[in-house]
């Protein structure tokens, strides 16, 4: 049984996954870095300095500064200024993710040499032939070599 698990825990396609969630890990707090420091503050200066960490309804009817205080307080909140402040760092992720895959498809894109026609039109009725073709199997004319 350990040698199984040996097998199973060092397959190539385990340990690239181990990879890609640790830098997943990493680069999901480069981007909440990204979203709290640089853009919520420039948002805020667009939109009149709005923190939305401190978006939330008290379930208790009561009003409270913030979001500490209320839970201070043992009142129940609904916390939807950090939902849309999750919902913000999700769509820069998801953008900043498509860049990056977007390019590196370009990176690594290969142009195709196109291909040899194999096939060609006859000269008579216009139908689609084999290219080595010397007698037209639709009109059977003869055809002339090119």
């Amino acid at each position: 049984m350990l040698k199984e698990f040996k097998k199973f825990a060092v397959r190539g396609n385990m340990l690239d996954l181990a990879v890609g969630v640790i830098i997943g890990g990493a680069f999901n707090s480069l981007v909440k870095s990204l979203v709290d420091n640089i853009i919520m503050p420039i948002l805020s200066l667009v939109v009149g300095k709005i923190d939305f960490s401190n978006w939330f309804i008290a379930l208790d009817g009561k009003h409270y500064g913030t979001i500490a205080q209320a839970q201070k307080a043992g009142a129940a909140t609904v916390n939807f200024g950090v939902f849309i402040s999750g919902l913000i760092n999700f769509v820069i992720m998801a953008f900043v993710v498509f860049l990056i895959v977007k390019g590196m498809n370009a990176l690594y894109k290969t142009k195709e040499e196109p291909k040899a026609p194999t096939t060609k039109k006859c000269p008579y009725c216009k139908s689609e032939i084999a290219i080595e073709a010397t007698r037209c199997p639709h009109c059977t004319s003869e055809l002339k070599e090119n």
